[in-house]
C-alpha cells in the first residue's frame, strides 16, 4: 500500500532565537574557544599574572578621521563584579586611531574569556554612533531619526538604536529602544496601513481619528499616487492639522528625488500649505542627506546607519605584574591620553608622565574599581551631549595624522 513504512521526516528539534543570553556572556559562552584553552592551560600551569590590557582602534573604515567611542555602559554591566579594574575615554568622546581608549587591570585569569565580548560591545556600537554622526553632520540641524532596527537582528535593536542616538540621532522608531533612553518613540505610518484602508486621505482620516492628538500629523503621500497631487490633497482636507507629510519613494520609481521634493513643495507653497514641512526616507545615505538637506525638513535614516562598518578595536597586554610589555608593533607600558579639549588635540604619554603644556584634560580616568563602578552612569542624553559638542569642534574631516602625538 503507497505510503507504508514512510518514515516521519519531521524534525522534533523546535525553532528557536539564535542569541546568547546574558549570563551566557558573563559566563565566557561568547567567547573565541582559543581563550578557553588557553584559560585551561594557565590553570593548569598555575598562572596568573596581574596584567594590563590596553584597548586602542587598529584603523578606521572608509578612511573616517575619527570615531564615537560607544558600548562603554555595556561593559559596565559586563565586568559587574569581576575583580578588574578599568581606565577609559568617557562613552561618547571621539577618538583616533591608535590611541588607547580604555584598560582593564587585574588578574589574568579573571577576565580573558571575556576579551572577544568587550570587542564585541565596543566595536559595533562604535560602528553605528560614528556613522550616525556624519550623517548627523550632512543633515545640519535638521531632525534625524533612526529607521535602522529592521536590518538587524531584533535582539541588538536597542544597542543600534541608542549607539545612533548618542551620534546624534534625534529620535529612534522602535519601542523598546525608545524606552531605555527614557524618549518617546518616533514614527509616521507604514505603506500597509495605507494598503489595507485603499486610500492615502482615508488612512490618515483613520489615523487622526485614533492615534493620540499629541502625535504630529505627518502623512505617508508615495503609496499609489503621484506624490506631489497626494500632498495637495491631504493638506487641502486636513488644513493645518498636517504638519507634515513623508516620502519614502522606492528607487525603481524615484527618478530625480531632489526634483520630486522641489514640485512637491512647489505646489504646497501655491496653495498656501508652506506649513506643511517634508519629511524623507528610505535608502538613504551621508551623501544623499548632504545634497537634500536645502529642500526637506526632516530624515529618517536605516541601513546606512544601522549597518555601518564596526570600529576595528584590538585589546593588547602592555604590561605584566608591572613591568612594561608588549607584542610587535605595539606600544608597551601604562599610558595617559591627554587632550586640548578646544581643539581635541590628543598628547600621549607614560602614565606618571605630564605634559609640557598647559590646559590639557586626561582622558584615561577611572571608573571601574575591583568590579564596581566608581560614579554614576551618565545618561544617553549626557552622553549624546558630549558627542555633539566634539563633533561640533572636529567637522567631518579632519587630517588622520595631525592631531595625535606621541
Amino acid at each position: 500500500m503507497a505510503g507504508e513504512g514512510r518514515a516521519d521526516t519531521r524534525s522534533s528539534r523546535q525553532p528557536q532565537f539564535h542569541q546568547a543570553t546574558s549570563a551566557e556572556i558573563r559566563a565566557g559562552r561568547t567567547a573565541d574557544v582559543y581563550f578557553e584553552r588557553t584559560l585551561e592551560i594557565l590553570e593548569k600551569h598555575d598562572l596568573n599574572p596581574l596584567v594590563r590590557a590596553e584597548f586602542a582602534v587598529k584603523g578606521l573604515p572608509d578612511h573616517m578621521p575619527w570615531a564615537v567611542f560607544t558600548g562603554l555602559e555595556e561593559v559596565f554591566a559586563l565586568l559587574d563584579g569581576f575583580p578588574v579594574s578599568m581606565r577609559s575615554f568617557p562613552e561618547g568622546s571621539l577618538i583616533r586611531p591608535h590611541l588607547p581608549v580604555f584598560e582593564i587591570t587585574g588578574r589574568y585569569q579573571a577576565f580573558a574569556q571575556l576579551e572577544t565580548a568587550i570587542l564585541g560591545l565596543v566595536c559595533q556600537s562604535s560602528g553605528v554612533a560614528t556613522k550616525a554622526a556624519r550623517v548627523r553632520h550632512a543633515a545640519g540641524d535638521k531632525p534625524l531619526i533612526s529607521f535602522g532596527a529592521r536590518r538587524m537582528h531584533p535582539a541588538v535593536a536597542p544597542v543600534i538604536e541608542r549607539a545612533a542616538y548618542i551620534g546624534g540621532c534625534d529620535g529612534v522608531s522602535v519601542l523598546k529602544s525608545a524606552e531605555l533612553l527614557g524618549a518617546d518613540p518616533t514614527g509616521t505610518m507604514p505603506h500597509a496601513l495605507i494598503l489595507v484602508v485603499g486610500d492615502t486621505l482615508e488612512a490618515m482620516r483613520l489615523y487622526d481619528a485614533t492615534i493620540a492628538e499629541d502625535v504630529p500629523r505627518i502623512a505617508l503621500i508615495d503609496t499609489f499616487q503621484d506624490e506631489k497631487f497626494e500632498a495637495v490633497r491631504l493638506a487641502e482636507a486636513f488644513g493645518e492639522k498636517l504638519s507634515g507629510i513623508r516620502l519614502d519613494t522606492p528607487g525603481s520609481r524615484r527618478g530625480d528625488f531632489a526634483q520630486i521634493i522641489r514640485e512637491v513643495r512647489w505646489e504646497l507653497d501655491m496653495r498656501g500649505h508652506s506649513h506643511v514641512q517634508i519629511f524623507v526616507s528610505g535608502g538613504l545615505n551621508e551623501r544623499t542627506v548632504r545634497e537634500l538637506r536645502p529642500l526637506v525638513d526632516g530624515f529618517g535614516v536605516g541601513t546606512s546607519i544601522a549597518n555601518a562598518g564596526t570600529i576595528d578595536f584590538s585589546m593588547d597586554l602592555v604590561e605584566l605584574d608591572g613591568e612594561a610589555v608588549a607584542k610587535r608593533g605595539k606600544m608597551s607600558g601604562a599610558k595617559q591620553v591627554w587632550r586640548d579639549e578646544s581643539t581635541l588635540r590628543d598628547t600621549v604619554l607614560p602614565l606618571e608622565a605630564n605634559p609640557d603644556r598647559p590646559g590639557l584634560v586626561p582622558q584615561l580616568v577611572s571608573l571601574l574599581d575591583d568590579g564596581r563602578l566608581v560614579d554614576e552612569l551618565p545618561t544617553p542624553v549626557e552622553i549624546r551631549a558630549r558627542t555633539l559638542r566634539q563633533l561640533e569642534i572636529a567637522g567631518p574631516e579632519i587630517d588622520q595624522s595631525g592631531p595625535s602625538e606621541w
